[in-house]
């Protein structure tokens, strides 16, 4: 099939997401390994999102493709009541890498599904029907999910359910909360108070839950300051608030730890995963659990449930995965590279005008893109684009890479197993690319 056919084809008979149908524009994508894949013409494309965020170990990893098959040999489907023997394996194996005592799971098939049953836990469990939830979020897009999801895809599928509260993010660039000069803990301690007052004002013993991505990912790649966390699980257990740490993104070595929490030390009631559990090679997401919230359940109905809870393919894919992990050393590997990144990020910033900030924790990264430095007037408008940006987008792929672009930021999420080398490369092109944006930059 050429990459005509295959486009046509795809465009008359399914629905792409978030996407008005006519513009759609796909890579007729037919293969992957490494950090590359290739279109049905034979052309290379450094994957430089990792195509969602998700494909952390690389494309095509045979170890984990012979762990699928053998699997499909063993078993290759038992229901949600069955006990098998992958399903014991990962519950361990995933037990020894969660922080804390976050030792149970509850297996989806991705991460919305995991935020929809973390959701439910929340409330079952504490009685209370609240949620609050960041501005600058993306949770999923099931009913509950979009609806804590703070960006502007809840808005046409609003009201959604009902109890969910809004508040503002560290975003130190364009926070309100901050103030030129601010010491990173005066500006967390902002951030904080105004959390306080919110639970105030709407009741603390009425809040299940605080959701947050712990790094923010497709709404600006926000790493929060020292400080930020810690006070959050401070402020959640002076209220008897169960925290909630949505890692679907940045869990499973994107960071360069297992989770992004442990690079504060902080052990969140629940842990939502999804994407880097098996790279993607198969649909899987988790809840982790507590000890504390999941004894509630040895006693009480868990009422949630799922056809696929627990399949075996999916869940030897996560084990397989997470062993590739641990075997290539890809913590060590990954926050190795990220200084590399930040480095590249940092000469980004000196070189071009148009790259208003960088932000990056390991191999999760941004630049945030301005016409003016002084006025931090974006690139493009918020839930907007621009003319510069498209041009942007277009260069890269014409040039054969593949990147995410948001609004007024170009991300740079390669997969975990980049070498130096190839990201210097990639570098290579995003400084040419900028100068379509260093062009539209006012003075």
């Amino acid at each position: 099939m050429t990459a005509e056919e295959m486009i046509a084809l795809t465009k008359r008979h399914t629905i792409f997401s978030w996407s008005a149908q006519a513009s759609v524009n796909p890579i007729a994508m037919v293969r992957g390994e490494g950090i590359y894949f290739w279109d049905a013409d034979g052309k290379r494309y450094m994957d430089m999102n990792s195509q969602l965020m998700c494909v952390n170990i690389g494309h095509g990893d045979k170890r984990v493709i012979e762990a699928i098959k053998r699997q499909a040999d063993e078993l290759v489907y038992a229901g949600p009541g069955m006990a098998s023997p992958v399903r014991a394996r990962l519950g361990k194996m995933l037990a020894d890498l969660t922080p804390g005592d976050l030792n149970r799971f509850f297996f989806t098939l991705g991460g919305a599904e995991a935020n929809e049953n973390a959701i439910r836990i929340a409330r079952i469990v504490s009685g209370r029907q609240k949620i609050m939830a960041r501005y600058r979020s993306y949770h999923g897009a099931t009913a509950g999910s979009i609806s804590l999801t703070g960006d502007p895809r809840r808005w046409a599928n609003e009201p959604g359910i009902p109890g969910v509260v809004r508040f503002f993010d560290p975003y130190k660039y364009r926070s309100h909360l901050y103030r030129e000069g601010d010491s990173d803990a005066s500006f967390v301690q902002r951030c904080l108070d105004e959390i306080e007052e919110t639970i105030a004002y709407e009741g603390p013993q009425t809040i299940a839950a605080i959701f947050v991505e712990t790094v923010t990912g497709t709404n600006g790649l926000i790493v929060p300051p020292d400080g930020y966390l810690q006070g959050l699980r401070q402020i959640c257990d002076r209220h008897g608030i169960f925290l909630v740490c949505d890692e679907v993104m940045c869990g499973l070595g994107r960071t360069g730890r297992w989770f992004a929490a442990d690079h504060w030390n902080v052990i969140p009631d629940m842990i939502t995963m999804a994407k880097g559990l098996t790279s993607a090679y198969l649909p899987l997401g988790a809840v982790a659990i507590s000890d504390r919230i999941a004894s509630y359940f040895d006693r009480n109905t868990f009422f949630g449930g799922l056809t696929y809870n627990a399949h075996p393919m999916s869940l030897a894919a996560a084990e397989a995965c997470l062993q590739v992990m641990i075997d290539d050393d890809t913590m060590g590997h990954t926050q190795r590279m990220g200084r590399v990144l930040s480095e590249l990020h940092a000469d980004m910033k000196a070189k071009h005008p148009s790259v208003g900030d960088v932000r990056s924790i390991g191999l999760f990264g941004v630049l945030e893109l301005v016409r003016n430095r002084q006025t931090k007037e974006p690139m493009a408008p918020f839930n907007g684009s621009s003319p510069e940006m498209q041009r942007l987008g277009a260069y890269l792929r014409d040039q054969g890479m593949y990147a995410f672009i948001n609004w007024n930021n170009l991300f740079t999420n390669p997969p975990l197993c980049i070498t130096e080398e190839q990201l210097r490369d990639a570098f290579v092109i995003i400084d040419r690319a900028l100068e379509i944006t260093d062009a539209a930059v006012r003075e």
